[in-house]
């Protein structure tokens, strides 16, 4: 998508040699045009699959997630970092250390909106060691549910995420792979 990549190269921050920065635009400031470009994409790469549900988790992929929804038609369920009082039923869960916070987190979605009947799309912001995909994985796999693919905004193709993920044979669509952050600013596959 050259419009992503084109607000990548014109509001990404690089900070250090690995970090891109993108709050200005999709994950903390969000740009409602762009997510609904973003949403028109993902739902044209995976409309074919008849996905019943999209999965996200809280809260950078939400934004997406729900774009991608709309043009779907599905409902969208994200995981929640930690399990609130209101959530007394069953619950599928998994761990994922998060690069982003330093910390451990246990993810965790309702057994009542995540079946064996579905057809599950994961959405997420960033794919870069895959922590946080690979615990959405474990759930829809824990419910018996159809893995339909995982579509990230941003992958970090030096980083081994989306790598594993497909040799795991889990069909990974990134609207935009980087390749490198250089003196020059972002290389992108």
């Amino acid at each position: 998508m050259e419009l992503l990549k084109q607000r990548i190269r014109e509001d990404g921050l690089l900070i250090g040699n690995n970090i891109l920065k993108v709050d200005s635009f999709l994950n903390h400031q969000l740009d409602p045009q762009l997510l609904l470009e973003l949403g028109r994409e993902f739902a044209r790469r995976f409309r074919p699959d008849r996905v019943t549900k999209i999965l996200t988790v809280e809260a950078s992929g939400i934004a997406v997630a729900v774009m991608v929804g709309l043009e779907l038609g599905v409902p969208v369920l994200f995981a929640k970092k930690k399990q609130p009082s209101t959530l007394v039923e069953e619950v599928y869960a998994a761990e994922a250390f998060s690069f982003t916070k330093q910390e451990q987190v246990s993810v965790c979605v309702s057994r009542r909106y995540l079946t064996a009947e579905d057809r599950v799309l994961i959405i997420d912001d960033f794919l870069a060691q895959g922590a946080a995909a690979k615990a959405l994985v474990s759930l829809v796999e824990q419910a018996g549910a159809s893995l339909v693919g995982v579509g990230v905004v941003v992958e970090k193709a030096f980083q081994p995420g989306g790598k594993e993920l497909r040799e795991a044979g889990i069909r990974v669509e990134a609207l935009a792979r980087i390749g490198a952050f250089t003196e020059k600013g972002v290389e992108f596959v």
